[in-house]
C-alpha cells in the first residue's frame, strides 16, 4: 500500500514539473512563524485580527477535511499548528484544484487574513499558497501516535514529528546542557576542547575504537575520555577547566550504554574529591530549578529528592548495608572470591581483592541506591588515576554518584605523583598483556607532563545522557540520544 502511494506521489511530482511548477523552491518569505501566530494573535478579537492585514507563514500539511468548494486544513511547524481555510471562490478554479491535489506531509507556504471560526479557532483565510517541498513518502499510519521503538529510533525524524513528548525530551536536553555551562562559567571554569582522535586512549577503563590516519601513517583511537588532556591543561596553568564532549567506547548496547555518548568532565586545581561533592549537589539543584522542576523530581515510581546534602557511604559500608556480608569477608581475597562466586559474579584469575570487592558492590548495592548517594573510597586496583588515601594506600580518594540505581558521576583527587602514576600504568599494562582489553596503556607523554608538576587537583565526569534520563523520567538511553546506534537491518 505504501509503495502504491509512493508511486502516485512520484507521478504527481512529474506532473508538477511538466506544468512548470518548481516542487522544491529555494525560499519562501514568511511574515510570521506558526508559533508567532499563536503567541501574538490567539487572544485578539475579530476586529483586531482584521486590522493585521495579510500575513504569511509556512509548515507541513498534516490534516485536510472537505474537498468540495472549500477545505479546512492544518499546517504544522516547530511543535505548533495553525488552521487554514482554502476555498474555490477566493483561489480560483486552477489554484484550488492544485490545493486539492496536495498530499499530507507536503510543505506549503500560505498567505491571507486571520479570522476566527465558529468554534473560535484562529484560522488563515488563504488568499494564496505555494508548494515548498513535495513529500514522496506518506507519513506512517497513525503517525501522531508512533509507538514502534524500532521505527522510532531508526527514523527519529518521524518520531520527532509524531510524538510531542519526544520533542520535549530533546528540548529539555538542550536546556540541561545550557544550564551546566551557565553554572560552570559562573563558577570560574573555562570551557575547552581536547582531541577526539588520540594516539593513546586513556582516562578510563574501556575498549577503544581504532582508525588509521593515512597522511601520518599512524594508528589513532577515538577517545574514551578527555581526562588526560584536561589534566595536561592544569599542568599548563589553567586552574578550572571543563569540556562537554563526545566519547566512544567499543562496548555492548543496553538500556544504559551506547558506544557513542556525551560526558561532562571538569577539573579544579587546589581541590580534592571532598570539595567536588557539594559542587555536584549545587549543579544538579541548579539544573532542576532552571527547568522549573524544584528539588523533588519524579522518576518512575520514585520521587528523587535533590535537596543537599546527599548521603555519603564508603563502598564497604554500602555492601554491609545491603547484604549480610561481614566486613572481614571483604578483607580476605579467598573469602571475597567465594562470596562473589556464590552470587554468580564472573571472576578472572587476575582479579585481586579490590576488583572482587567492587564487583560485589555492583551486584548487591548499586540497584538499592535510589536517592542521591555518594559512594566513596574505592580500591586502588580499580582506580589507576586517583590519589591514594594517606592512611590506607589500598583505597583512593574517589567517589561515584548513584541515583535510581545508576552511576551518574565519577570524581576523585587526581594522582599527581609521576612515579606512582608510572607504577599504576605498568600494572595496567601487565593486565592488558594478560588479556584485559579494557586496561589502560602506558602514556609516556602524560607522565612527562606530570614530571613538570601538577598542583593538587580534583576532577569529575558526569554522564550527560544519564543525567537527561533522570530529568526527563526516561528509562532507556536511546530515548535521550537523537540517533542511537542500531544493529543493521535484514
Amino acid at each position: 500500500m505504501e509503495n502504491e502511494q509512493v508511486i502516485q506521489r512520484c507521478e504527481k511530482l512529474e506532473q508538477l514539473k511538466n506544468q512548470g511548477v518548481d516542487p522544491y523552491p529555494a525560499r519562501y518569505k514568511r511574515t510570521h512563524s506558526v508559533a508567532d501566530l499563536a503567541a501574538k494573535f490567539n487572544g485578539l478579537d475579530e476586529e483586531k485580527l482584521r486590522i493585521q492585514g495579510t500575513i504569511s507563514c509556512a509548515g507541513r500539511l498534516i490534516t485536510v477535511r472537505g474537498h468540495g468548494k472549500s477545505s479546512f486544513a492544518h499546517i504544522y511547524s516547530n511543535n505548533h499548528k495553525i488552521q487554514i481555510y482554502a476555498r474555490l471562490e477566493k483561489l480560483g478554479a486552477e489554484k484550488y484544484e492544485f490545493f486539492k491535489g496536495l498530499d499530507l506531509g507536503d510543505f506549503i507556504g500560505v498567505s491571507g487574513a486571520l479570522f476566527r471560526t465558529r468554534t473560535d479557532e484562529l484560522t488563515i483565510d488563504v488568499g494564496d499558497f505555494a508548494l515548498l517541498s513535495k513529500s514522496l513518502r506518506p507519513l506512517p499510519e497513525k503517525w501522531h501516535g508512533l509507538k514502534d521503538t524500532e521505527t522510532r529510533y531508526r527514523q527519529r525524524y518521524l518520531d520527532l514529528l509524531a510524538n510531542p513528548e519526544v520533542r520535549r525530551i530533546f528540548q529539555t536536553r538542550s536546556r540541561i546542557v545550557q544550564s551546566i555551562r551557565e553554572f560552570l562559567n559562573d563558577d570560574g571554569f573555562l570551557e575547552v576542547e581536547t582531541p577526539m582522535m588520540q594516539p593513546i586512549p586513556g582516562g578510563a577503563t574501556a575498549r577503544p575504537f581504532m582508525t588509521h590516519h593515512n597522511a601520518l601513517d599512524m594508528e589513532l583511537y577515538l577517545r574514551i575520555a578527555p581526562e588526560l588532556y584536561l589534566k595536561r591543561l592544569i599542568v599548563g596553568g589553567f586552574e578550572r577547566v571543563y569540556e562537554i564532549n563526545r566519547n566512544f567506547r567499543n562496548e555492548g548496547l543496553s538500556r544504559e550504554h551506547n558506544p557513542e555518548f556525551t560526558m561532562l568532565e571538569f577539573y579544579q586545581a587546589y581541590a580534592d574529591f571532598q570539595q567536588l561533592m557539594p559542587i555536584t549537589e549545587r549543579m544538579l539543584a541548579y539544573i532542576a530549578e532552571s527547568l522549573g522542576m524544584g528539588l523533588k523530581i519524579p522518576f518512575g515510581t520514585h520521587t528523587i529528592d535533590l535537596t543537599p546534602p546527599w548521603q555519603r557511604l564508603t563502598i564497604t559500608d554500602a555492601i554491609l548495608n545491603f547484604s549480610p556480608i561481614k566486613k572481614e569477608d571483604l578483607e580476605d581475597l579467598g573469602r571475597a572470591r567465594s562470596i562473589a562466586e556464590g552470587l554468580g559474579i564472573p571472576l578472572t584469575a587476575a582479579d585481586g581483592l579490590g576488583k572482587v570487592v567492587t564487583k560485589i558492590f555492583e551486584q548487591v548495592a548499586e540497584a538499592q541506591l535510589i536517592q542521591p548517594t555518594f559512594i566513596t573510597h574505592f580500591p586502588t586496583e580499580v582506580s589507576p588515576l586517583s590519589k591514594a588515601v594517606a592512611e590506607n594506600p589500598s583505597l583512593v580518594e574517589r567517589f561515584e554518584l548513584f541515583i535510581c540505581g545508576r552511576e551518574l558521576a565519577n570524581g576523585f583527587s587526581e594522582l599527581n605523583d609521576p612515579q606512582e602514576q608510572r607504577r599504576r600504568f605498568e600494572a595496567q599494562v601487565a593486565e592488558r598483556a594478560a588479556g584485559d582489553e579494557e586496561a589502560q596503556m602506558m602514556d609516556e607523554d602524560f607522565i612527562q607532563a606530570l614530571e613538570y608538576g601538577m598542583p593538587p587537583t580534583a576532577g569529575e565526569g558526569i554522564g550527560i545522557d544519564r543525567l537527561v534520563m533522570l530529568f526527563t523520567d526516561s528509562h532507556s538511553i536511546r530515548e535521550v540520544i537523537l540517533f542511537p546506534q542500531m544493529r543493521k537491518q535484514g
